[in-house]
């Protein structure tokens, strides 16, 4: 598989020209328009772009290693002169007058903008099925590829093989009409990633947004430290917990990606104001005096025999590279969904009370008053995902409530912080967790259940390291019964990001994720 830096040199030699990359992936994107990963697309924006990245390769002089790059940024990053809805009918028409910091930061590199992705309703979802615009589908078991991937095998570097088909518990066989989710809320990038739409993409991460669609599209979804990269531009949905994110086919990329958009920002009183030293992560990884940790309390009850399975084979691949490997214990970590559950509404409340239809976004069109146009306005562009959050916090925010839900919701964050906090000191380095409890589940069987129930099971795994405040990152290892992406987790210590990637380069290496069958049968479609 190759990575940004491999396809930079060959624009650089001028065995590829922008153009041309350009070209594959716009065709992609056509042939998989049914696959709904984009919102809107900037076909003559990125021309115009990729010609003039061109004219820099021709005099040897790229702006950076992402010049040429076709990308793609999730709906709820403002873009200047293109439409940023958050999926939302709400929005529907709003163009921003300013670009999101760590876009601009892209457009700074010379990448490619090839559009703004699908994702739930301002990022409120785990399926990318609650979208204005309608459900993101998963590349990976789509009836218009049919991939068959059982016999797929995992080589180590010890040598040996390890069939793919060893962690298979049964078969499962899906029918043309039904499809396999994405995830979410980010599901659009991971599917534009995933299907060759682009080579990288921005999502955003509040509960693990970024990480959950990364597992199921079989990309790797990386959330980095709170206050690392810019949320200035990013439309907010938890202000206290979002994080711009990355999703790419590889660690290396995503490192590079990383190296364009982290460091401060004046516009973003959040970000740390130390400088950021982008970096290149070695070929040769050496783990002497790693120690990983595996945290106990991440074996929830409803986890799937394939991811547990998945994860007791990545402890294994850990043991015998000889790094210590120790079960801990983050006993507060149990609460993170009832914590998020208050904490979240609450600032979603505060976040969706200025969408009222005076200033901008959708308005009614008859209304007899003010509080009749603001309730007319907010029911016709709320869905029921939103408007039921804004309900639940401005509950939690009643003057009866607020100490006894909200403020308590914040202790028990602060507890789920020193968790991670106390492990790390008694000299853990890393925890390897699943990145999911199942693999993708499909579209039938997901709407099954309501949004919230969806939400507590889908995000369990993610959402501890977002009240943490620390790294995260979603590597694709395995392949389940019905042949869907089964990730592992890997969640590291606040601002040792090169650290954290290191370590999921080497599991990257040892796993050797079976992209083959997906690229055949993707390249046998372009043809």
């Amino acid at each position: 598989m190759e990575r940004i830096r491999e396809i930079a040199l060959r624009l650089r030699s001028g065995a590829l020209s922008a153009d041309d990359l350009l070209h594959q992936c716009q065709q992609r994107a056509r042939k998989l328009q049914r696959l709904n990963a984009f919102i809107t697309q900037t076909p003559e924006l990125a021309q115009k772009q990729s010609e003039e990245a061109g004219e820099r390769y021709k005099k040897g002089k790229p702006k950076g290693k992402l010049d040429g790059i076709p990308i793609a940024v999730k709906d709820n990053f403002s873009t200047k002169g293109i439409e940023t809805t958050c999926a939302s009918r709400m929005l529907q028409g709003y163009v921003p007058p300013y670009t999101a910091t760590v876009v601009q930061r892209l457009l700074d590199e010379g990448a490619v903008l090839m559009g703004k992705t699908n994702m739930d309703e301002f990022a409120m979802g785990s399926g990318t099925i609650d979208s204005a615009s309608g459900p993101t589908q998963n590349i990976w078991g789509h009836p218009l590829l049919k991939v068959q991937s059982h016999n797929a095998s995992v080589k180590h570097q010890d040598g040996s093989e390890v069939s793919q088909r060893s962690i298979h518990t049964q078969t499962k066989s899906v029918e043309d009409s039904d499809w396999f989710i994405s995830g979410g809320s980010s599901g659009g990038s991971a599917v534009a990633v995933a299907s060759g739409m682009c080579f990288a993409a921005l999502g955003s991460d509040t509960g693990g947004s970024v990480r959950h669609p990364a597992s199921y599209s079989g990309v790797v979804g990386f959330k980095p430290t709170y206050g690392l990269c810019s949320r200035h531009g990013l439309i907010p949905l938890v202000n206290s917990l979002d994080v711009p994110g990355i999703l790419a086919k590889s660690v290396d990329d995503v490192a590079t990606v990383l190296g364009a958009i982290a460091g401060h920002d004046p516009l973003d009183s959040t970000t740390v104001t130390n400088t950021f030293e982008p970096f290149e992560l070695d070929e040769e990884i050496s783990l002497d005096g790693l120690h990983i940790g595996i945290p106990k309390e991440f074996h929830f009850p409803g986890l799937d025999d394939c991811v547990l399975q998945a994860w007791s084979r990545g402890v294994d691949l850990f043991e015998k590279a000889g790094v210590k490997v120790s079960e801990v214990s983050v006993p507060n970590v149990q609460y993170s969904t009832a914590c998020y559950s208050v904490m979240g509404p609450v600032e979603v409340a505060s976040n969706m009370a200025r969408y009222d239809g005076i200033e901008y976004g959708h308005r009614h069109e008859h209304s007899d008053s003010t509080e009749l146009l603001y309730a007319a306005t907010r029911h016709e562009g709320f869905n029921d995902v939103v408007r039921g959050r804004i309900l639940a916090g401005n509950y939690f925010l009643l003057k009866d409530n607020y100490e006894k839900y909200f403020l308590q919701a914040q202790r028990v964050r602060r507890l789920i912080a020193n968790d991670f906090q106390r492990v790390f000191r008694s000299g853990v380095d890393v925890l390897l967790t699943p990145s999911s409890v199942s693999d993708a589940r499909t579209y039938k069987d997901f709407v099954a259940r309501d949004n919230r129930k969806q939400q507590e099971v889908e995000d369990v795994m993610f959402m501890s390291a977002n009240l943490a405040g620390i790294p995260a990152i979603s590597v694709p290892a395995f392949l389940s019964p019905q042949s869907m992406p089964i990730g592992l987790q890997l969640i590291g210590q606040g601002f040792k990001e090169k650290q954290l990637l290191t370590v999921s380069k080497w599991l990257e290496q040892q796993v050797s994720f079976p992209w083959q069958e997906l690229q055949r049968s993707l390249r046998s479609m372009d043809r």
